[in-house]
């Protein structure tokens, strides 16, 4: 962990925490309700500052978990329930019609997902957007044992993921492991299959856990193993491997394959020198290896010829924003669907804050920040809305029974609801907290 990882962190949440509060304390305000207190980050025992202006309190706390506003006569996690016992003023927040409330506990999961949207609309506008695009793997894909679980194979072009077009890598290689079935082209017939969820658990358990397939590469010697057999041999830096015992190996998946079979046996390879093919006589390792390395900017080249730069006018910029806004709230409600998984265990892959600071970059890079930040932008909406008491949601659901019911709930039942989600909610942030220390020490991020 880096500080401008950590700067980058702390500035993102910073910028999440005031508008989202802002988006609470401007709707009170026009509803003429007190607001006591208006802070980054949270205060116990002490603030780091603070200053009260016009009846609010402005401070920042030290405890960098995210922020709040106390608003007058509602019950929330400070638990003030001395105030709460005195006769409602008009100023405070109970004394308020409910649909002023709604949209007062509304205002912050408003505010976040507008943001999100003018983000991402901005991005797109001046920086386009750079993908790889599954139609132009031609040679289809490579997959590892992993992927192979999942369902896919090696040479599979990928159409669809639960029916939808499938058009990015970068999505596919998320949204696959949430999905219920993908849709390949395999030896040029369209294949529907399931996903399998042994495969996505193997995924999810590889510290890379979206690396499971990747574009096709020819065969080209990097570096020789000086001990190696196939430096005996005469094999020599940049030649091309293109067939084993006069089979065509085209691509490096293949040749690997071949290799496999003729473990402690000679074989002949047909290689590419300098555009003039040649055999060469040499022995596979009891291993299934030769001993050598690929060149790996064959690989990045044939990577780089799926790449696509896609630009947006202003007008399309919008809608554009808008549903890239859509597809992260997507992607995050169907991100439970693993998380909650006991198969596939993707509560191991929850990060917390240390996590999310070590995927930070460890140098400056704008594009990556702002887009970081409408991710996690759409993120805190969507988790403020979970009816939990002691998150927005929790409020929106107690204010929408009382406007279903026309009765309010009653005071003893909102304290010890908020209580029991306070306590919850602190079980828990200790829990990701404490999950990130360990996975600290033990090096496993």
């Amino acid at each position: 962990m880096t500080l401008i990882q950590l700067f980058q962190f702390i500035l993102s949440i910073s910028i999440l925490v005031i508008l989202h509060e802002l988006g609470h304390f401007i709707p009170a305000k026009l509803f003429k309700t007190k607001v006591e207190k208006f802070y980054l980050f949270f205060d116990p025992w002490f603030s780091i500052v603070k200053k009260k202006i016009g009846g609010t309190e402005y401070g920042i706390g030290w405890l960098p978990f995210g922020g709040y506003v106390k608003i007058a006569g509602m019950v929330d996690e400070s638990m003030d329930t001395e105030q709460l016992k005195k006769p409602a003023e008009p100023w405070e927040f109970r004394s308020k019609p409910a649909w002023q409330r709604l949209i007062i506990m509304m205002g912050g999961v408003t505010v976040n997902f507008f943001l999100a949207w003018l983000i991402y609309s901005c991005l797109s506008y001046f920086k386009g957007e750079t993908f790889h695009d599954n139609a132009k793997f031609e040679n289809g894909i490579a997959v590892t044992d992993a992927g192979k679980k999942m369902g896919l194979h090696t040479g599979d072009r990928i159409l669809k993921i639960d029916g939808k077009p499938a058009e990015r890598m970068e999505t596919s290689t998320v949204n696959m492991l949430f999905a219920n079935n993908v849709t390949v082209m395999r030896d040029g017939k369209e294949v529907t299959f399931p996903v399998n969820e042994d495969g996505v658990a193997e995924v999810l358990a590889q510290r890379e856990a979206k690396a499971y397939f990747a574009p096709r590469f020819p065969t080209v010697i990097d570096s020789l193993t000086p001990t190696g057999n196939a430096k005996a041999a005469g094999l020599i830096k940049g030649d091309e491997i293109t067939g084993v015992n006069g089979k065509p190996v085209a691509f490096f998946d293949q040749f690997s394959k071949e290799l496999a079979r003729y473990k402690n046996q000679n074989i002949t390879l047909d290689i590419q020198r300098n555009h003039v093919p040649q055999k060469i006589e040499v022995k596979v390792d009891p291993q299934g290896k030769l001993g050598f390395t690929t060149d790996t900017s064959v690989a990045q080249k044939e990577f780089e010829k799926t790449q696509v730069v896609k630009s947006y006018t202003f007008l399309e910029s919008i809608p554009r924003g808008f549903q890239r806004t859509i597809d992260v709230l997507t992607m995050q409600v169907k991100q439970f669907k693993i998380i909650f998984n006991t198969k596939t265990e993707g509560y191991k892959k929850v990060a917390g804050p240390i996590g999310i600071i070590k995927q930070m970059p460890e140098t400056i890079n704008w594009e990556f920040f702002w887009s970081f930040t409408a991710m996690f932008s759409v993120w805190l909406a969507f988790l403020n809305l979970i009816p939990i008491p002691g998150l927005d949601g929790g409020h929106v659901m107690f204010t929408l029974w009382e406007m279903i019911t026309g009765k309010p709930v009653p005071q003893k039942v909102l304290e010890n609801a908020q209580m029991i989600g306070v306590i919850f909610l602190l079980g828990l942030m200790v829990l990701i907290f404490g999950s990130d220390i360990v996975k600290w020490i033990t090096g496993k991020f």
